[in-house]
């Protein structure tokens, strides 16, 4: 009788901690995300905004996308009339808050691509976090001429 009390208690146990953890709400989320098509190798760039629900800020880490060899994670500087780009390693999404990625501020370095973009196309990407978590958000290849999603 012991035993079977003890097999209960844990399988409660258990069931509880999985129902908790299986209940976790994600914090961050992706959207309006696109990406500028340019042609032949040129790099791309992509665009998008990271929300962050949760009570503590999260850092956005990395990006990867099975189209492209490479993604980075980059930031337009300007200094006087000057422009340059600069590869960051993270940036941080404030708790409650948000970060725009958009031409000319932080963006994705996407290089090497396996494929023409084809614009009207949808590329995935899977945005990593700090805190674990992986996002991915289908992106919308756009011309060359876009400014803004």
């Amino acid at each position: 009788m012991k035993t079977s009390r003890k097999l209960l208690l844990a399988v409660l146990l258990c069931g509880s901690s999985i129902q908790a953890f299986a209940g976790a709400a994600a914090t961050v989320s992706v959207s309006d995300c696109w990406i500028r098509a340019l042609p032949g190798d040129l790099p791309s760039g992509g665009y998008f905004k990271a929300s962050n629900t949760g009570d503590q800020p999260v850092n956005l880490v990395g990006i990867s996308t099975e189209a492209f060899g490479m993604a980075m994670l980059h930031q337009t500087q300007s200094q006087g009339s000057t422009s340059s780009m600069a590869m960051v390693h993270q940036v941080a999404v404030p708790a409650h808050g948000s970060l725009v990625f958009a031409p000319g501020n932080y963006h994705v370095m996407l290089e090497q691509p396996k494929q023409p973009l084809k614009i009207g196309t949808t590329i995935p990407l899977t945005f990593s976090f700090s805190d674990g978590e992986k996002v991915t958000a289908s992106c919308a290849v756009k011309s060359a001429s876009t400014m803004s999603q």
